[in-house]
């Protein structure tokens, strides 16, 4: 019944917002003219005559000064500027080492398209015979919500996996098993604006299924507007994978063989008038290689008596895996649109381990077997409307999502002395199903004056089945939303967006042995942002927003997990999500081509989730989850770009921030520690083609209210030529290599009045590996005045995860 007035309430607020859309809108405003054209232009250097790639070029209003569009130039220097309306403008164009040139250009109803011809810019260098011209992509772009690292300008990402570009993004740490942090706090993560169910049950676990090659950009969202889901207490990640947007048949194939892992990829976009057919295909392997495992348990208990548990071996862990997806695009005309998308993923990850087991005393040999599979279909269809309007659009979508996560693991025990010993076996699926709804409506009263409103429902299916059925889990989650956003101009150069969502979660799940638990809440969710802009291309923002991070799936899966028999692990179905406030105070400048982006921010949240070590019945160490008590956290992040020369781009981001947990019910305070990371790159490309980078990762100890986990070092090389006429490249790159092994430590204290429980970790990861790498694009392409589909709303949330044994 309630999923039925879930919906009931959704497809009523759709029908309310489409019959005000069909009836013209929301009431007066300007009328903009139904006449667009396009501008388009090649961008030569004054001297050599050769293509500028990559110029950044801004649609300015001659009367305003107000940018209205903007592009970057092709490998040929070409521009094409679509949907511009009839006006008179300024085409700013910049890029670095160069002169800032201005053009006027004019367009009118009668003559809507101008080609600009050839534009010459010149360098900003005093002596210009000696300058070789090398075009290449920002790796960072700072926007005003949102900072973008493009993966595909990064050489030194060929051979990695997504796990290995999130190490390299500013503001972002990641942890040894890929569990990603966003300034300290949890994250969600969509792929191409969107969820995908391969995220639902771990995080960590589908970033490995994702080649680095097929990762055009990934975005951090600091400050989302009310119109995003709430889920994610640090912010949003949104993963662009590649794909084309001309008209005509292009694709890039990719494929890297290393030490370590080797991927391969290939996209194909077809598009003629109003259809677009796209495709890919990607898989990775990682040769199995030995992770030493390193153990160590001490319990004393409250009569004196102590256990005393080691464990010394190797996990030899490999893993694959395989993900493709189709897409679908037609525009019906210039107003409606409709597309669907099909994506799937398949990962596995396990192999056979060795182990010595001490447990006071007493010596025995553990042979271990472990195969976990994660398999994944997403299913979108999309529907957007358009109208004579400029901004005006009403969009509904729908979802279904289906995951598998079949797990097995065995154990071996013999004791010393002895040939034979005793096995057991333990099996757990987990099917994870759900269905999303979703419309949006925006509507602009005037050019600085726009409103956004929605409604959402997401229906969530979990359901554990073990070897004994007597312990299967059932899990069901349902979530109603709907948002309001009105943004506006307080004065010429104070902007402001502010909004509110609410969201109302109805939850029930069955554990057999306890019977059927529920827990229902409302939370409202406000955001706001005030920004100005200040001399000098310089920006000042302030934001707060209010968020929440509920628990995966991961999280409350109640299987016990032995497949280590001193390490055992286990969700908790009676978690409560995460709240927190966020404030942000922002900067941002350019400075004779220099970027820097400064920020400090504040957050505070309730119901912390942390992993909890306590004993079991028999006194074995058991790692759990629960909501631990009151956070706040302090920090700041900055990030600095700058050209010593033209061919030359050095960058680096440094972010901080404090770690405090307390609970007043429990009585205790965790004090207040510090967290780092840093980032720095260099890039420097020597003409013809050839480029060579150099990035160092450096993230912090990191801390818990139980314990500590060592600080992690990575750093890499490449070296990339283009071939083909920059159509594809070659190259080589390596990662760690003067360092064999990743040694991490992590130590974990529990003190109970019964009990005291010390633990010590001590993992070594094969992480040193040298590869090379090919890629290709190709495909005769011919851009179009077809009025651009995007959409880029949110779906359903994500979740962190990584429990389940050692992970490279």
């Amino acid at each position: 019944m309630k999923k039925l007035l879930l919906l009931t309430f959704i497809l009523g607020l759709f029908f309310t917002a489409h019959a005000q859309f069909t009836g013209g809108g929301l009431g007066g405003g300007p009328k903009k003219s139904t006449v667009t054209g396009r501008i388009t232009a090649t961008i030569l250097d004054s001297l050599t005559k050769k293509p500028i790639d990559y110029a950044t070029v801004s649609l300015v209003n001659a009367k305003d000064n107000k940018s209205v569009n903007g592009g970057v130039t092709d490998g040929k220097g070409k521009l094409t500027l679509q949907n511009v309306s009839p006006d008179s403008y300024k085409l700013m164009i910049g890029f670095m080492g160069y002169k800032t040139k201005s053009v006027l250009v004019t367009t009118t109803p009668s003559k809507p398209d101008n080609n600009m011809g050839t534009i010459y810019i010149s360098s900003s260098e005093n002596t210009l015979a000696d300058v070789q011209v090398q075009g290449t992509k920002a790796v960072i772009e700072n926007k005003i919500d949102r900072m973008v690292y493009n993966a595909e300008a990064d050489g030194t990402n060929a051979g990695g996996d997504a796990t290995d570009v999130m190490r390299k993004v500013p503001m972002l740490s990641v942890d040894i098993n890929g569990n990603v942090q966003l300034r300290g706090g949890a994250v969600r993560v969509l792929i191409n604006g969107k969820p995908s169910g391969t995220m639902a049950s771990s995080v960590a676990d589908a970033l490995k299924m994702i080649p680095a090659e097929q990762i055009k950009s990934v975005e951090v969202i600091t400050s989302p507007s009310a119109k995003y889901d709430a889920e994610g207490s640090g912010g949003i990640i949104n993963i662009i994978t590649k794909k084309s947007n001309a008209q005509g048949v292009s694709g890039s194939v990719n494929a890297s063989a290393g030490t370590r892992q080797n991927n391969g990829a290939f996209n194909l976009t077809a598009k003629t008038g109003r259809l677009s057919v796209n495709t890919s295909l990607g898989g990775n392997f990682a040769y199995a290689q030995n992770s030493r495992v390193v153990i160590v348990n001490n319990t004393e208990l409250s009569d004196g008596s102590a256990i005393y548990t080691s464990q010394d071996g190797y996990s030899k862990w490999s893993r694959n895996g395989l993900n493709g997806s189709l897409g679908v695009d037609y525009d019906f005309n210039a107003y409606n649109n409709i597309s669907s998308n099909v994506k799937f993923n398949r990962f596995s990850n396990g192999g056979p381990g060795e182990s010595d087991f001490l447990t006071n005393g007493f010596r025995q040999r553990n042979i271990s077997d472990m195969d976990m599979t994660f398999s994944n279909m997403d299913w979108n269809v999309d529907y957007k409307k358009t109208s004579k309007k400029e901004g005006e659009e009403f969009s509904i979508s729908a979802q279904l999502s289906r995951g598998r996560t079949p797990q097995r693991f065995s154990n071996t025990f013999i004791p010393q002395d002895s040939l034979t010993g005793t096995t057991t076996e333990r099996n757990n699926t987990s099917k994870n199903n759900e269905y999303t709804v979703q419309t949006d409506y925006t509507y602009p009263f005037s050019k600085s004056t726009t409103l956004e409103v929605g409604a959402k429902g997401i229906f969530r299916k979990i359901r554990s089945q073990f070897d004994f059925s007597s312990q299967d889990f059932d899990y069901n989650q349902d979530v109603a939303a709907a948002y309001g956003v009105i943004s506006f101009n307080l004065t010429k150069k104070i902007k402001f967006k502010g909004g509110l969502r609410t969201e109302y979660t109805t939850i029930s799940f069955n554990t057999k042995a306890n019977g059927i638990q529920k827990n229902d809440y409302l939370n409202l969710f406000p955001s706001a942002i005030i920004s100005q802009t200040l001399k000098g291309n310089a920006t000042l923002k302030l934001s707060y927003n209010r968020r929440l991070q509920r628990p995966g799936q991961n999280y409350l899966n109640p299987f016990l997990n032995d497949s280590n028999p001193i390490n055992l692990q286990q969700g908790n179905p009676y978690l409560n999500p995460e709240l927190s406030d966020n404030l942000e105070l922002g900067y941002s400048t350019f400075i004779k081509g220099s970027v820097i982006n400064a920020s400090v921010f504040y957050r505070r949240t309730g119901g912390v989730i942390e992993s909890s070590l306590t004993t079991t019945a028999a006194n074995i160490p058991l790692t759990t989850y629960i909501n631990v008590g009151t956070g706040q956290t302090y920090g700041f992040n900055i990030f600095g770009s700058y050209n010593p020369k033209p061919k030359w781009t050095l960058m680096s981001n440094f972010g901080l921030n404090t770690y405090e947990v307390n609970n007043k019910v429990a009585n205790f305070n965790t004090g207040t520690f510090v967290n780092y990371n840093i980032f720095a790159r260099s890039a420097y490309g020597f003409g013809k083609g050839y480029n060579f980078e150099l990035f160092g990762v450096v993230n912090s100890p990191r801390r818990t209210y139980q314990g500590k986990t060592d600080a992690m070092i990575f750093y890499g090389a490449s070296f990339k030529k283009d071939i083909l006429n920059k159509k594809g490249s070659i190259g080589v790159n390596t990662l760690n290599p003067f360092t064999k092994d990743l040694h991490i430590q992590t130590v974990n204290n529990s003190i109970t009045p019964t009990e005291t429980v010390f633990q010590s970790q001590n993992i070594y990861y094969p992480l040193r590996s040298f590869g090379v790498n090919f890629s290709y694009s190709f495909g005769k392409l011919k851009f179009t005045e077809k009025k651009k589909i995007k959409n880029d709303d949110v779906k359903q949330d994500q979740q962190q995860g990584g429990m389940g044994g050692v992970q490279q």
